[in-house]
C-alpha cells in the first residue's frame, strides 16, 4: 500500500461517500449547480474541472466502443493490476496512455500487433526513458488484457526495450562540485536546503519535495518512496540537520519556492538546474546529487545490503555497482601505494650498492 501525498482537493470542489462506500468527487461553487467530476488520477479531471469552473457545460462522456483501445484503457484503469501501482508511476502510464489514445484511441485492441507495439517504441528511440515507459504501460496493459481473456496474445511478448545510453545517464555530481555550489549558495539560503536535502537523504527529488519534519522521528527520516513503494529510513547527519536548523524550510516539506510553498518534483528540478546554472554547473541534476551520495556511502564501506536500505533500492545491481566501483578505487590506491614502496625499496638498495 502506497504512502504517497493525496491530491488535494482544488477549490469548489467537494466529496462525499455513497451508502455503498464509494468515492464521490462533484463541483458547486456557493448554491450553484452540483456538476459530478470524475476521480482526482483520472486523466480527464482536470479538463472538466476546468470546465465547470468556467461554467461551460460539461459534455457527455462518449460512450467506448468495446472493441477500442480507449476502452480496453478505461478498464485497465479500474483494475487492481493498475490501482497496485504507485501513483507515480500512475502518472507516467496515464502520460503514455494519453497520448496513445489521442492518435489511436478508436483502434481495435485486437488487432494491435507486436509490429504496432514496435513501431511505438521507434519513434521514441529518441528518447530512450520514453521508450521503456511506452512499453512498461503497453506491457501492463496486454498482459491485464491475457489474463482477463480480452486477448489471446500479448503483443508486448518479446519485445526488448531500448539500450540505455553509454554516457550512463545522469552526470555524477564531484566534490568540487559540491564546495561551488555551497560557495555560490551560503546557508541560510533555501538553494542550500536543496542540496544538503538530496546530498544527505540520497532521496529523489520525487520524494525530496515531500519529506518534511513529520516525517522524523528520534534523528531519523522515514518515508515511503514514491517510485518503488520501499520504506526507507534516513538518519539525520549533523551537517543537514544544521542546514535544516537555520532554514528556510517549510512546515509539512522542508524544500520550499520563493514564497514559501511546497514544490512539485518538476517545478523543483527546473528550479535547481537553475540554481546549479548560477553556480557555474552546467548540465548537472538532481539526480546526480543521489549518485555523489551514493558513491560516499560505499566508499565509507557501507554495503549492498546497507546502500539497498538506504536509496530504497532493490534487485542488487545498483548497489553491487557502487560497492565494486569504491573497491576497484581502494583496490587501485593499495596497488599504487605498493608500486610506490617497492620503487623507494629498490631505488634504497640500488644507492647502498653505488655506496
Amino acid at each position: 500500500m502506497t504512502l504517497d501525498m493525496p491530491r488535494k482537493l482544488p477549490p469548489f470542489v467537494h466529496q462525499e461517500w455513497t451508502r455503498h462506500g464509494k468515492r464521490v468527487i462533484y463541483f458547486r461553487r456557493g448554491k450553484g449547480v452540483r456538476v459530478r467530476l470524475p476521480a482526482l488520477d483520472d486523466p480527464s479531471f482536470d479538463e472538466e474541472y476546468e470546465a465547470a469552473l468556467a461554467g461551460s457545460p460539461r459534455p457527455k462522456r462518449r460512450v467506448a466502443n468495446t472493441a477500442s483501445l480507449e476502452w480496453l484503457i478505461a478498464r485497465y484503469r479500474e483494475t487492481s493490476a493498475y490501482l497496485s501501482l504507485s501513483q507515480a508511476t500512475r502518472r507516467q502510464r496515464d502520460n503514455i496512455f494519453k497520448h496513445v489514445l489521442e492518435k489511436s484511441g478508436g483502434a481495435d485492441y485486437r488487432k494491435v500487433t507486436r509490429k504496432t507495439i514496435v513501431a511505438g517504441r521507434e519513434k521514441r528511440v529518441g528518447t530512450p526513458a520514453q521508450a521503456r515507459n511506452f512499453l512498461d504501460a503497453m506491457r501492463g496493459l496486454f498482459r491485464w488484457a491475457l489474463e482477463a481473456e480480452l486477448v489471446t496474445v500479448d503483443p508486448t511478448a518479446g519485445v526488448t526495450n531500448p539500450k540505455r545510453p553509454k554516457s550512463g545517464g545522469f552526470e555524477a555530481w564531484t566534490e568540487e562540485d559540491v564546495q561551488a555550489y555551497e560557495k555560490r549558495w551560503p546557508a541560510g539560503t533555501k538553494e542550500r536546503v536543496w542540496l544538503h536535502i538530496l546530498l544527505y537523504t540520497g532521496l529523489r527529488r520525487g520524494d525530496a519535495v515531500r519529506l518534511g519534519r513529520q516525517h522524523v522521528r528520534d534523528g531519523v527520516a522515514t518515508i515511503r518512496t514514491e517510485k518503488t513503494d520501499t520504506e526507507v529510513s534516513i538518519p539525520i547527519l549533523p551537517d543537514l540537520e544544521e542546514t535544516l536548523r537555520r532554514g528556510p524550510t517549510g512546515d509539512f516539506a522542508f524544500i520550499i519556492g520563493e514564497r514559501g510553498q511546497p514544490l512539485t518534483k518538476e517545478t523543483f528540478g527546473n528550479f535547481f538546474r537553475r540554481a546549479c546554472n548560477d553556480a557555474g554547473l552546467k548540465g548537472k541534476s538532481a539526480h546526480g546529487v543521489r549518485k555523489i551520495g551514493a558513491t560516499r556511502a560505499a566508499e565509507a564501506g557501507a554495503s549492498e545490503r546497507e546502500l539497498e536500505a538506504l536509496f530504497g533500492w532493490t534487485g542488487g545491481a545498483m548497489a553491487r555497482h557502487y560497492t565494486q566501483t569504491a573497491d576497484r578505487r581502494k583496490l587501485a590506491q593499495a596497488a599504487a601505494e605498493k608500486v610506490r614502496a617497492h620503487g623507494e625499496k629498490s631505488s634504497m638498495k640500488s644507492k647502498g650498492r653505488a655506496g
